[in-house]
């Protein structure tokens, strides 16, 4: 086949072109797919970034609702039931405390998938 080639100037030509056309696309096909990994991620961490604000906002818009809903049932009730629901109610401070843990659980998991996202491309490239 090699020795075709060479013979016919015109042939060697194309199948150059033909590589060179080849070689192109395959690197066009690698920088789309890696902007659309980049997409994803980020498509992904803002959704995830979104969902955490929610559920963050709703926790604590949230409670002060069902307190509420509790102080008006309360008021209804006799003395007796006001007494041992405010018993049973945990403090305003460690409603907070258990809020400020719940969030720093969650930093700290978001800092660690941030963490495993650049440790992942980083054996990527690696691999590369």
């Amino acid at each position: 086949m090699e020795l075709l080639e060479t013979q016919d100037p015109e042939r060697h030509r194309l199948i150059e072109t033909s590589n060179w056309h080849k070689s192109e696309l395959e690197n066009e096909l690698t920088e789309f797919s890696v902007k659309t990994e980049r997409v994803i991620t980020n498509a992904l961490i803002i959704g995830g970034s979104l969902a955490l604000t929610y559920f963050v906002v709703k926790q604590l818009t949230g409670s002060s609702k069902k307190l509420k809903q509790k102080k008006g049932n309360t008021l209804i009730a006799d003395d007796s039931t006001i007494e041992s629901e405010e018993e049973e109610e945990p403090s305003m401070l460690s409603k907070l405390s258990s809020k400020l843990i719940d969030q720093a659980t969650l930093i700290l998991l978001d800092l660690a998938k941030e963490k495993l996202l650049e440790y992942l491309q980083s054996r990527k490239r690696e691999d590369s």
